[in-house]
């Protein structure tokens, strides 16, 4: 007969064919029934390492018949274990995988949240003060306008302006420009003012302008202009252009500053009266 192997990985030298020849035929025939069947399977499993040393048998190479594996030899054997044995069915498998799911999920909902790009906001705060100059000998009229816009930063990152282009138009006549390339970080959640100032002038095209805004019969010399802005933003690896338009009245007969609601109320409440070249503009 061949040998046997425990669960332990031992084995079981039985009697050889000669000796077990001896039994009667029926005693032979019910071992090799009993060695398929599975009463017999569990019994051996259940066996410890028992060696039974007889004319052929062999000992085990493995332990020497020791029972015990040489700890030199433990990464180079190989264990037979059972397929019915605990440690091959896994344990909390749904458990493990719902949880990595989960926070797979978890993980990717917060960045996404705080790293997906969201639109500048960017608001014409309007005309701040104007300047006025007279060229009487080329009756020219020449301001200095100075605006402001608002920019708000809604990401959870630092965004860059890049630049600011504004253009300056009188009855579809360009009449002033202005590019500021001035590099200008603002921080996470936060609001910036950026203020910048355009060269207007009028005369040369519309010669009834300087006539008009140098009259002393008019108090206010108010006239309208049309006001294109761009700004150009970039934060991460995302580039935006930020298009505002707007009409502007201004005073081209004197200097004048600009004062929103607000800040006009402030302005009276510390001075108790407006001072005379000062128009209220609500916001």
């Amino acid at each position: 007969m061949g040998t046997l192997w425990s669960r332990s990985g031992s084995y079981l030298s039985l009697l050889p064919e000669s000796r077990s020849s001896e039994r009667p035929g029926e005693d032979k025939d019910s071992d090799n029934e009993s060695l398929d069947g599975i009463g017999r399977r569990e019994d051996i499993a259940q066996f410890p390492y028992v060696e039974f040393t007889g004319r052929d048998s062999i000992t085990c190479p493995t332990c020497q018949g020791t029972g015990r594996i040489p700890s030199g030899q433990v990464n180079e054997l190989v264990a037979l274990i059972p397929y019915s044995d605990q440690r091959l069915r896994p344990q909390r498998t749904k458990l493990y995988v719902v949880l990595s799911v989960v926070l797979c999920l978890l993980a990717s909902s917060l960045v996404a949240f705080f790293l997906f790009p969201r639109s500048v906001v960017v608001v014409d705060d309007g005309i701040r003060s104007v300047t006025v100059y007279f060229d009487h000998s080329n009756m020219k009229v020449q301001m200095n306008m100075t605006s402001t816009l608002n920019i708000s930063n809604p990401n959870f990152f630092s965004m860059l302006v890049q630049s600011v282009s504004c253009q300056v138009l009188y009855m579809k006549m360009v009449i002033g420009t202005q590019q500021l390339d001035n590099a200008t970080t603002i921080l996470p959640l936060s609001e910036r003012q950026v203020n910048y100032t355009v060269s207007v002038e009028i005369g040369r095209n519309a010669p009834y302008v300087y006539a008009f805004c140098t009259m002393p019969s008019i108090k206010v010399h108010n006239i309208v202009i049309f006001v294109q802005t761009s700004v150009k933003t970039s934060y991460m690896v995302r580039s935006s252009q930020n298009s505002l338009e707007a009409y502007r009245y201004i005073d081209c007969g004197s200097n004048t500053t600009y004062y929103h609601t607000g800040e006009w109320l402030r302005h009276h409440l510390s001075t108790h009266s407006p001072p005379a070249s000062v128009l209220i503009r609500s916001g």
